[in-house]
């Protein structure tokens, strides 16, 4: 359909121009996508409402919303919201494991027991163990996320 409009207006386009040169060649436009072995992944963008209709939270959602929702349709809880272990206080032999898909994640810590003493931010990183300034416990992340070499972060 593309190739079809594109002929359909070289015409027009080209009818006052005058070439000094020659053409060499139109270059090839491709239109499609490319095909890989495997079923394509599920895209992060609903396909939307048809005009005159409401479109449901499925149909609109996108991102991270729309990778969330996807996950609970197939039972999986996409985000891990579940507590940290607080029954222990970790130590440097033997860390609490906090798990990660990046490289890096924000930890509150309330103590050992729970909510023995005020709640504590800190980022522990896959490089660095963190301890917390309080009770002392430590925390290591367990990245189970995919390397990216040419990441940037904003």
């Amino acid at each position: 359909m593309l190739n079809a409009t594109l002929r359909a207006v070289r015409p027009v386009a080209t009818r006052g121009v005058r070439r000094s040169t020659p053409s060499i060649a139109f270059r090839a436009l491709s239109t499609t996508t490319p095909r890989f072995s495997g079923p394509a992944p599920p895209s992060l963008f609903g396909e939307g409402a048809k005009p005159g209709e409401i479109p449901s939270d499925e149909q609109q959602a996108t991102g991270l919303e729309r990778f969330q929702l996807l996950g609970e349709m197939h039972g999986i809880d996409a985000f891990d919201l579940e507590p940290l272990d607080s029954s222990r206080v970790g130590t440097l032999a033997d860390p609490v494991k906090v798990f990660s898909l990046d490289t890096s994640r924000i930890v509150g810590c309330t103590g050992s027991p729970a909510e023995s003493h005020e709640l504590h931010w800190f980022t522990v990183t896959k490089e660095k163990n963190r301890r917390c300034p309080e009770c002392g416990s430590v925390y290591a992340l367990d990245f189970q996320g995919v390397e990216h070499h040419h990441a940037h972060h904003h």
